[in-house]
């Protein structure tokens, strides 16, 4: 391990991502630590039906196990740690699969695995003791009778890898921790840092929170993406972090994709919402951070404040929403609405009427064209959604009489889907718990060994110096906002964030200025009707807006068309905007 810096490198942004990631991190050159993340909120419901359907022994991302029997070896002999949240539901399970693929190599690891997320079985004890388990998005209190819990899991910290690693760990499976404790455990490992380090800490979580989505950091999703030389074998991203918690984001040679001030500002902006960042074990100040180039594929972060951490840890908690069915229907040419309006009124008589229903949802998404060229263009799209507890009700009878219609209805009728059985969908419900309820366990050498609970001060009211952004003035031109301004977006459980960032302190200027929330809700219409919060980030030139509600309950049980909202920023940067034509002509020039 090298003395000055450890080098941490991320082989896994999600469930499914590309299985030869950890082999290239590993065998492409220098890292110190391989982690992979896997975990988000639906992933958490997925590990729950597959325990459901597979047997009590799973419940875990079995993916992982298949990257663990390509690199172990290499790991063993480059002494190179992996710390992983593979674990899911179940990192006992998972720890006992390890160790069969690392017997079945010859190699003696010694493997740690964390435990006390999982509060499922607790949650009617807890409320006795007055957890009212608040639902952070509708402010609802959580009433188990009233529902089918699915799973309940507390966001752990960091201080559980740190101890694993302290006791000799080298693979340390956890189960629900936070993104960034991945980073900040080795970090804190590395340069024994303690709890009230909060400048250090902050640090390690920004940039753990740059590199959990792996690629995301080094060009994937990058709003400008015509920058990236290639994105054929593309780099996963490794975070160098000094002991004072700066850090450095690259990637390794003779790697595709790009690393650069725009790709690291992406990231940092992705499914945020309030500058002051959250965390089990500090509450980091994102709007305090400066970011530079400083070689080509290489970017300085530093800058880095923190301040005590919450009293509560976050809680993530599935519930059984009941049964859901969506058809797809294709209306053209002329009478669009008419036409819908027809289908629709006939296709809930038939069915009883939408009262019958927990929930019904209809969207006419209007692609069409007036006097298109091709067929295609003259298309629409009618999405019709149904809810029930009763799987009955959204089963193959509401397909079928969808269906039914078929040469009964308006002209040009034509279907996208087939008839299907409802499936079930759940309900995210984002809540907090007191920590000191939460007992987290280190399991390493046939030992149990407790994290104890630290003491924290008050939190602090951290309030960065903010220079007064004046407003530029002169002729204006009209431009789409993404050949000037970069986006990033994604969801934030019910909640969806859009960060805009500028790529110099003119374009920020305007863009501070011009794209207030009723600005955002004028270019955006079908997003008026929310509450939207926007957070100013100016030390690295960008704005945040957080839309609260509108992906409902989650990424399961909203109907949107894109229920992640992951293309919401490329959605912005599509709309036309004014601005000035001294910022046009400088970005063309240097483009």
């Amino acid at each position: 391990m090298s003395e000055d810096l450890l080098r941490i490198g991320n082989c896994s942004g999600f469930y499914g991502d590309k299985l030869s990631a950890a082999k290239e991190m590993v065998d492409g050159g220098p890292v110190d630590v391989l982690t992979g993340d896997y975990l988000a909120e639906l992933t958490m419901a997925i590990l729950y039906s597959q325990k459901i359907q597979k047997g009590p022994k799973t419940g875990y991302v079995g993916t992982f196990l298949k990257q663990l029997a390509d690199v172990a070896d290499t790991c063993s002999k480059k002494n190179i740690k992996i710390v992983t949240n593979a674990g899911g539901l179940n990192p006992y399970s998972m720890t006992e699969e390890t160790l069969k693929i690392l017997e079945t190599l010859g190699l003696e690891l010694n493997v740690a695995y964390i435990t006390g997320d999982d509060l499922l079985p607790q949650i009617d004890e807890l409320t006795k003791k007055g957890e009212k388990f608040i639902n952070l998005d509708t402010g609802k209190k959580f009433i188990n009778q009233d529902t089918t819990l699915l799973s309940a899991n507390a966001y752990l910290g960091c201080w559980g890898i740190k101890k694993a690693l302290d006791e000799g760990a080298d693979i340390v499976i956890c189960p629900r921790v936070t993104d960034a404790a991945l980073v900040m455990g080795p970090a804190a490992w590395k340069y024994n840092w303690s709890p009230h380090d909060y400048d250090k800490l902050a640090g390690a979580l920004a940039a753990g929170h740059i590199i959990e989505c792996g690629a995301q950091a080094t060009g994937g999703n990058y709003s400008f993406f015509k920058e990236v030389p290639t994105f054929r074998n593309i780099g996963y991203p490794i975070a160098e972090i000094n002991e004072d918690g700066s850090f450095y984001i690259t990637k390794h040679k003779n790697t595709g994709g790009l690393v650069s001030k725009g790709t690291v500002t992406a990231q940092l902006l992705y499914e945020i919402s309030s500058p002051k960042y959250l965390n089990p074990d500090v509450s980091a100040h994102f709007d305090s951070l400066a970011i530079e180039d400083v070689e080509e594929n290489r970017v300085y972060v530093t800058n880095h404040k923190g301040s005590p951490p919450p009293e509560t840890l976050k809680v993530c908690m599935n519930l059984a929403g009941g049964f859901k069915n969506s058809m797809e229907l294709i209306v053209t040419g002329l009478d669009i609405e008419e036409k819908a309006e027809t289908f629709i009124e006939e296709l809930f008589y038939s069915l009883g009427g939408k009262e019958k229903y927990d929930e019904v949802s209809v969207q006419l998404l209007r692609t069409d064209k007036i006097n298109a060229t091709t067929n295609e263009e003259a298309m629409a799209t009618l999405k019709i959604s149904v809810k029930s507890k009763d799987q009955t009700l959204t089963g193959r009878i509401f397909s079928a009489k969808v269906v039914e219609l078929g040469l009964a209805n308006y002209p040009g009728w034509t279907v996208q889907s087939d008839i299907k059985a409802g499936n079930p969908f759940i309900d995210y419900w984002p809540s907090t718990i007191q920590r000191n309820l939460v007992k987290e366990i280190v399991h390493i050498n046939e030992r149990e060994i407790e994290i104890e609970h630290n003491d924290y001060e008050p939190e602090t009211n951290h309030q960065p110096h903010q220079d007064q952004i004046e407003k530029i003035n002169g002729d204006m031109d009209e431009i789409a906002l993404g050949r000037i301004y970069g986006t990033r977006s994604g969801d934030k459980g019910g909640c969806a964030n859009v960060g805009v960032w500028a790529k110099d302190h003119e374009s920020y200027k305007h863009l501070f200025h011009y794209l207030t929330v009723e600005k955002l809700k004028e270019l955006l219409p079908d997003m008026s009707d929310y509450k939207i919060d926007r957070y100013e980030l100016p030390n690295i030139l960008s704005l945040n807006f957080v839309i609260r509600g509108l992906l409902g309950n989650g990424v399961s049980s909203n109907d949107r068309k894109d229920g992640q909202a992951k293309s919401l920023g490329e959605y912005l940067g599509s709309k036309i905007i004014e601005c000035p034509k001294t910022i046009i002509n400088s970005h063309y020039e240097i483009r």
